[in-house]
């Protein structure tokens, strides 16, 4: 059986399409006494409010149409921008951050260290590549990408 976050992804693709939007992210969890639907959604330029606003009052009135319900119980719908430093979990999301600023942390150390920012030089099934900027020099560092637990987008400071 298809999990729910699975239905409402394939629902929403081609109104993400329509837009020239993607999802970043999908989750229906449960918070205290209510469940919640989440997407994240952003386009190349940026998203904004408004394009997030008309993408919720479209994908809830697709919700409504469908008989039976894909969601059995109450819950509350948000759509909104993954935010400036949002994760990276997909092969789209490497893709799109290459020449970015990323930030990534490990599960096992490094070179003494379990986090790693830099430019995101490349990468493919195996390792990740950034260019890192310490002591006034700049280095390349591979990162084995099995070694990686968790990688978003960071604002350079």
């Amino acid at each position: 059986m298809q999990s729910i976050t699975a239905k409402i992804q394939q629902m929403a693709q081609p109104l993400l399409e329509k837009h020239g939007f993607y999802l970043v992210d999908i989750e229906y969890v449960k918070e205290g006494a209510n469940w919640y639907l989440r997407l994240y959604i952003d386009k190349p330029a940026g998203i904004d409010i408004e394009e997030c606003a008309l993408f919720n009052q479209e994908l809830s009135d697709k919700l409504d149409e469908q008989a039976p319900d894909l969601i059995p119980n109450a819950y509350f719908l948000e759509v909104s921008s993954p935010g400036a430093e949002r994760p990276l979990k997909t092969e789209q999301d490497l893709q799109r951050a290459v020449g970015k600023y990323i930030h990534v942390s490990l599960y096992q150390k490094q070179q003494q260290q379990k986090i790693f920012e830099g430019v995101l030089l490349d990468y493919d099934s195996q390792y990740l590549r950034l260019r890192q900027h310490q002591n006034n020099k700049f280095s390349e560092i591979e990162l084995a990408r099995k070694n990686i637990a968790a990688m978003r987008l960071a604002i350079e400071f």
